[in-house]
This record gives structure tokens, sequence and C-alpha cells, in this order.
């Protein structure tokens, strides 16, 4: 018996080590790299999600059901020796209150990947150093992506985070990797973080709590007022296109949530759909086929 309880402390204890804060999936694209022997893509592939997966990044308890779910997708286009060129897609979930519906929350794809890694490495994080861009820009995401989960739960909840992935930038600006520098283009690290953190885009963080607390969180209680909620956040996300229609920010929410607005108001109660169509066709030209689908 005693051996028994020993053994469920055991798988207890190594449960609590695995489960800190993300249950993330890390996928290593290779089929663009030619060659038979992909041995070091499976490498790194392990490597980063223990890397991810079992690093404590908060100094909160998560409870098992608490983990943020998300997938980081590295897909390799070059490979020269220990250098390597490609792109990483980032996104993340959380549930909706009282029911099994996972929203997305973060949705971005990093063209400005590239990094250097030997097999079998170890990937350590520091704070107060630049160890690699590998480690650098995974870093940078899961705190983004802890700070974008926070931001739905609370305002400005995220905020903490947001200035950990700054740190993050701001200790890597020096390396000579694309992406850290506000010259190295508009949709980028830089850009993201500085947006993130700057009072300019106070009501698009804000946006971003009322559309899941106040609108998809509700809507098992009267969805209805949901649907309200929400045709509010995209009145607010017109005037923050009325001001900068060229806003960054803009493009990363519609690039996680255009279905899922065609979604909600697609379905009972009715709904006057036609201003909403209208505010969103400014925001996301792009994306004018999926509006037309709202009824």
């Amino acid at each position: 018996m005693r051996k028994i309880v020993q053994i469920v402390i055991a798988l207890f204890v190594v449960i609590q080590l695995n489960a800190q804060e993300l249950n993330c999936t890390i996928t290593v694209n290779s089929d663009k790299i030619p060659g038979s022997n992909k041995q070091i893509f499976n490498t790194l592939q392990t490597s980063l999600s223990e890397f991810v997966n079992q690093n404590r990044w908060t100094n909160f308890n998560y409870k098992p059901q608490e983990l943020i779910n998300c997938n980081l997708t590295l897909t390799i286009l070059e490979q020269s020796g220990s250098d390597f060129k490609g792109h990483i897609q980032i996104q993340s979930s959380r549930p909706v209150y009282n029911s099994t519906y996972l929203t997305p929350v973060f949705n971005f794809k990093d063209d400005n990947f590239s990094f250097q890694y030997t097999e079998y490495e170890p990937l350590q994080f520091n704070e107060n150093s630049f160890e690699s861009n590998l480690v650098s820009v995974i870093s940078f995401y899961v705190y983004t992506i802890l700070g974008m989960d926070a931001d739905t739960f609370s305002l400005n909840g995220g905020t903490s985070y947001f200035t950990k992935a700054q740190d993050i930038l701001v200790l890597a600006q020096q390396s000579g990797y694309v992406g850290w520098n506000q010259n190295d283009g508009a949709k980028t690290r830089f850009t993201l973080i500085d947006n993130m953190l700057s009072p300019t885009y106070d009501m698009f963080r804000e946006a971003m709590y009322n559309y899941h607390l106040n609108g998809l969180d509700m809507m098992s209680r009267d969805t209805k007022e949901a649907k309200q909620a929400i045709f509010k956040v995209v009145e607010n996300l017109k005037t923050i296109y009325d001001a900068r229609p060229n806003a960054f920010l803009l493009r990363v929410f519609m690039d996680s949530k255009a279905d899922e607005i065609v979604d909600v108001f697609s379905g009972g109660p009715r709904f006057d759909t036609s201003k909403l169509k209208d505010d969103l066709l400014r925001i996301s030209p792009l994306n004018a086929s999926k509006w037309e689908a709202i009824k």
C-alpha cells in the first residue's frame, strides 16, 4: 500500500513539474529541406517542447484546466550548416465560459525568423542576457501569449507579460537578427510589442477584454447582450481604424477573429448587422467575402 501511495505521489509531482503555464504543441516542419536525415529537426522539436512546457514563466500556479493552449509551428525553408531560416506561426486559444468552445486569441505569422542551432545544445532562457535568437524568439512569444491571454480576463491584465517580452526585444536588438528593430519592417516583433504597450492602442486592449469577457463569456447567459457587446467592440475598432487606417493590431485581431465573428452573427437571435458589416468591411476589406456571409 505504501509503495502505491509513493507511486501516486511521484506521478503527481511529475504532473506538477510538467504542468507550468502552457499546454503548447511544437511542430518543426522541415519538408522544404532536402535530404533523408531529419534527426536534428526531431531533436529540435523535442527540445523546444520541453523548453516551453516545462519552464516556469510566471510566479502563478496554474491548475491543469487553466493551462493556456497554444501551437508554435516552425517552418524551416533554408539550412546552411547550423544556420536556419524560415518562419514561425504562433496560435493560442482560451476556453469560453460555460462551454466546450475554445476561442482563438492570438494568431500571428513571423516571417523574420532565423537562428543557429546545434543538435542537443541546451536551450536556456536568461532574462538578463541574449543567449540565442532561437531562445529569444520563442521566449518572446511565450510572454506575448501569456499577455494576450491575461488581457482577455482582466483589463490590461497582460501588461507585465508584454513588458517581459519587450525586455527580451531590447536585449536582442544588438544581435544582428532581423525582427527586433524599428527599421526591420511593419509586421515585426518590434511593431507588435511596441503597439501592445503604447497608450495609443489602449482601446485595442480594452476591446480584447470586452470581446472575450463581456462578449463570448456572456453567450451562455444572454446571447443578445453578448452580441451587442461584440458589436460595440467592432465599433471601437472602427474608431481605431478612423484614426490609424493602417494600424497593425487591427490586422492581428482580424487574423484571429474574422471567422469567429461571422459565426457569432450568423446564428440567432436576430441582430441588425448592417452597420456591423459596414464597419468590418472598412476595418478589414481583405475579409470582404467573409463579411458577406453575415446575415
